[in-house]
């Protein structure tokens, strides 16, 4: 496993995290709370030292499963969740970042996953109706108090992180990138300029950039594959596909899944601390962590950052 620096917080985080959007259930099927454990387990044994969850990932089930696999094993494992956000009863996702939600919601995470602290909190997304001060001081608030270690924000642009940064000690950042999804480049690289570490999402494009699908698929509603990414719909599906035939090649000539490609991709950017991999199965988990036995060469990213500019812009 590699580590990396971990921004102005001191800590020392594995290039690669576990993500687990995917075992709360919600969007993505149903929810297999022994297979989830088995996976978390396959990815701290193989070095993986961060784990990342929220209260939203199927409304507190991510984080109660995440309490069970780390029980007794904690250590110096470093665990992040958010606040600001929630699942309503009709499953809708709801932004509330006030004062007493941060605090409530914080409160709710500690007793789910059994902590006395949690390392990191992230602000979830913005919430327009509530002022960043408030969300940032509550934070500041909780860090006060010892029930977390360190702030952060997820989802917001360099201005954003800024302001934030008037109102608290911002030390980490979440935002989206992958091969397929750069839209966030230029907030993670202000970011990285601005001693703030980064914690990327989405580093396999929702299980696109694995290339387990390669024909057009119509997802069901509430799937997130179909609505939150546009990856898996037109015009977007046939230039990943034509991508992914690119990095195949790679693949082939180095013997290894094409996921690994895109999982070095994203880690081997500078600007990128560690890069969360979202993991439900035990196979999966070492598949991508063996991604850290090897490297991309320089030529190798330089063809690929070409050839992702010419077919997705």
């Amino acid at each position: 496993m590699r580590y990396k620096s971990f921004g102005k917080t001191g800590l020392k985080l594995s290039a690669i995290g576990a993500g687990t959007w995917g075992m709360g259930g919600r969007g993505w099927g149903a929810s297999d709370k022994a297979g989830s454990i088995s996976a978390l387990h396959a990815m701290l044994d193989l070095g993986v030292n961060h784990i990342d969850t929220a209260p939203a990932y199927g409304r507190g089930l991510a984080e109660e499963i995440i309490g069970e696999a780390i029980d007794g094993i904690r250590g110096e494992l470093i665990i992040t969740t958010k606040c600001g956000m929630n699942i309503d009863k009709p499953g809708m996702a709801v932004k509330t970042a006030t004062w007493d939600e941060v605090i409530k919601g914080c409160e709710g995470s500690l007793t789910r996953m059994k902590l006395d602290y949690i390392d990191i909190l992230l602000l979830h997304w913005p919430d327009v109706n509530t002022p960043l001060q408030e969300t940032m001081e509550a934070m500041s608030h909780l860090k006060k108090q010892g029930k977390i270690r360190f702030i952060g924000v997820s989802n917001l642009s360099a201005d954003q992180m800024e302001e934030a940064s008037k109102y608290a000690d911002v030390a980490v950042t979440q935002l989206p990138y992958s091969m397929v999804d750069r839209s966030a480049e230029a907030d993670i690289q202000w970011a990285h300029r601005n001693g703030i570490a980064t914690m990327t999402y989405g580093s396999l494009g929702a299980g696109i950039l694995a290339g387990g699908i390669r024909k057009y698929t119509e997802f069901g509603e509430g799937d997130v594959r179909g609505g939150f990414y546009s990856f898996f719909r037109e015009p977007m599906f046939s230039k990943v596909m034509a991508l992914l035939e690119i990095m195949d090649t790679i693949a082939e000539n180095r013997g290894v899944p094409v996921s690994q490609v895109a999982v070095n991709w994203a880690v081997q950017k500078e600007y990128v601390h560690t890069a969360l991999i979202g993991v439900r199965t035990a196979e999966h988990a070492k598949d991508n962590c063996r991604a850290m036995e090897w490297e991309l060469t320089g030529d190798e990213i330089m063809f690929l950052d070409e050839e992702i500019s010419n077919l997705l812009g």
